[in-house]
């Protein structure tokens, strides 16, 4: 052990500070680091098919637009007398795949505007 002389401590004597080279010092981290867990994921060989799904027809991405819709279907709001009575929020974020036929219908358009040079507001 050392001794600090110039150091205050609460009994007015110095302070002791125990410095060793042979015990590594690591510091605490506030939460525990876990090791990579695998998820169950059954669809995930679905989403990876769609998001790596090239579109280089111009009838498949004609198909596709008029497939995936631009909004949500699902949504609806019912109303009497100028006043609503009931909301149907959009269900489609539920969808599991959601995000993949989201990105599969942009390609498409983008394929039709950029390389078939047609005018894809008709499909908005």
């Amino acid at each position: 052990m050392k001794h600090y002389p110039n150091t205050p401590s609460a009994s007015g004597s110095g302070q002791f500070v125990w410095v060793s080279s042979e015990i590594p010092f690591t510091p605490v981290t506030t939460s525990p680091v876990r090791p990579a867990q695998r998820r169950f994921a059954p669809l995930q060989p679905l989403r990876q098919w769609l998001d790596e799904l090239v579109i280089d027809d111009q009838e498949l991405a004609h198909l596709i637009c008029r497939m995936i819709p631009a909004q949500c279907p699902f949504e609806r709001r019912f109303t009497l007398f100028g006043r609503t009575i009931l909301y149907i929020p959009p269900l489609c974020k539920l969808n599991p795949l959601y995000e993949q036929f989201v990105g599969l219908r942009f390609r498409a358009l983008c394929y039709l505007a950029d390389v078939c040079g047609e005018d894809v507001t008709a499909y908005c």
